[in-house]
C-alpha cells in the first residue's frame, strides 16, 4: 500500500504546532553549531588543532596562566572533559601544565613558546568565519551578544531549577 504524503496534524491543539523541529530553538542552535563546526574543521586543519582545543587555545592566548578550574568555567567544561583536552595539547606541545607555587592541588596552564606562535596561524580564522556567515560586523557582534544574554538567561533559569 502507497504511503499518503499529505501530513495530517497529530492534534487539533494550537500548542502542538510549537512541537515542530523547525519552531525548535533548541535545533536552531543545535544544528547552527554543527555547521560552525563544520566550518571551523579546515580552516583548524593546518593548525592541528580540533574546535574544542582551539577554544581552550582562545581562552589562554587572552590570559595564560589560569587554573584548570577556571579554564573549565570560562569553557563551560567539566574536568572529565577539559582534562583530556589539555593532555593533547600539552601532547602536541602548546601547553604545559604546573601545580600552582602556592596550593599544589591547583594545575595552572601556561603556553609554550609554539602555543603563543600558533595564535599568529590563528589569527585570519575569525574574517573567513564572518566571510562564510555572510553577515556584517554588527551583525555579528549583536547576534554574539544576543546569544551570550540567551546563555546567561538559561543558566539562570536552569539554576534556580535546580
Amino acid at each position: 500500500m502507497a504511503r499518503s504524503k499529505t501530513r495530517t496534524p497529530v492534534t487539533a491543539d494550537p500548542r502542538g504546532e510549537w512541537l515542530q523541529l523547525d519552531r525548535q530553538l533548541c535545533f536552531a542552535l543545535y544544528s547552527s553549531s554543527l555547521a560552525m563546526t563544520r566550518i571551523y574543521k579546515p580552516l583548524l586543519a593546518p593548525l592541528g588543532l580540533t574546535y574544542p582545543q582551539y577554544l581552550v587555545m582562545l581562552v589562554l592566548w587572552e590570559v595564560e596562566g589560569q587554573s584548570v578550574s577556571q579554564l573549565g568555567q570560562r569553557l563551560s567544561l567539566d574536568s572529565g572533559t577539559l582534562t583530556p583536552l589539555l593532555k593533547r595539547l600539552e601532547a602536541l606541545g602548546h601547553i604545559e601544565r604546573r601545580r600552582a607555587s602556592d596550593d599544589e592541588r591547583r594545575v595552572d596552564i601556561f603556553l609554550t613558546p609554539q602555543g603563543r606562535q600558533l595564535r599568529q596561524l590563528a589569527l585570519d580564522i575569525p574574517s573567513h568565519l564572518a566571510c562564510a556567515s555572510a553577515c556584517e560586523l554588527d551583525e555579528v557582534i549583536a547576534l554574539t551578544q544576543r546569544l551570550t544574554q540567551l546563555r546567561q538567561q538559561l543558566n539562570k533559569a536552569a539554576d534556580a531549577a535546580a
